[in-house]
C-alpha cells in the first residue's frame, strides 16, 4: 500500500495465542508507545494495568463475554483513568489504546481491543481493584499469536469526500 507502513496493515484481532511467554521488554515497549499518543492539552488522562497472573487472566475472561480468549494471553493490559481529568477522556483514551495496539503488531505479538460498557467496567475493576472513580477503558489480551491473518486495508474511496460533504 503506497507507503502505509507493512505493520499498520498487519494489526489485526487476534483471539489465538500459542502460550508462549512475552517479555516484559516487549510490553514495556507498547505501554511506551501507548503514552507518547497524542493527548488533548496534554493532559494524559491515562494510567496502565498489566494482569499477568494466569488466575486472574482467567478470571477477566470470564467476566467480558467476547473475552474468553484472554484467558490464553500472557497478558491483559486495561488502559483505565479518572474521566474528570479530561473533557476529551474517550478520544485520549481511544490514541492510547491504538498506538498499543500498532506497538504490539510491530513487536509481531498479537492482541485484540475489547470495549467495556458501564456493566463490564463494573466487573473489571472489581476484579483487578481499580478504584471507583477511575474507568477501565478496555481489557487488551496480548500474547503469541497462534493464528496469522493477513495484511489489509478497510480503505473505501466512497468514505473520502474533499472539501466539503456530498452524498
Amino acid at each position: 500500500m503506497n507507503g502505509v507502513p507493512q505493520w499498520i496493515l498487519q494489526r489485526r484481532s487476534i483471539r489465538r495465542f500459542t502460550g508462549d511467554p512475552v517479555s516484559r521488554e516487549k510490553i514495556v515497549t507498547a505501554l511506551q508507545a501507548a503514552m507518547a499518543a497524542p493527548s488533548a492539552r496534554n493532559l494524559q488522562p491515562w494510567s496502565f494495568l498489566v494482569v499477568t497472573d494466569r488466575a486472574s487472566r482467567a478470571a477477566i475472561a470470564k467476566a467480558h463475554p467476547y473475552a474468553g480468549f484472554a484467558a490464553d494471553a500472557e497478558a491483559v493490559i486495561i488502559p483505565f483513568g479518572n474521566k474528570a481529568d479530561s473533557p476529551w477522556f474517550d478520544q485520549d483514551m481511544a490514541a492510547a489504546t491504538e498506538n498499543l495496539l500498532l506497538a504490539i503488531a510491530g513487536l509481531g505479538l498479537g492482541a485484540t481491543w475489547c470495549g467495556l460498557d458501564d456493566t463490564l467496567q463494573d466487573r473489571v475493576r472489581a476484579l483487578v481493584g481499580i478504584p471507583d472513580g477511575l474507568c477501565p477503558f478496555a481489557l487488551i489480551p496480548v500474547g503469541v499469536p497462534a493464528e496469522e491473518k493477513p495484511a489489509r486495508t478497510q480503505y473505501d474511496d466512497a468514505r473520502v469526500h474533499w472539501e466539503t460533504y456530498r452524498p
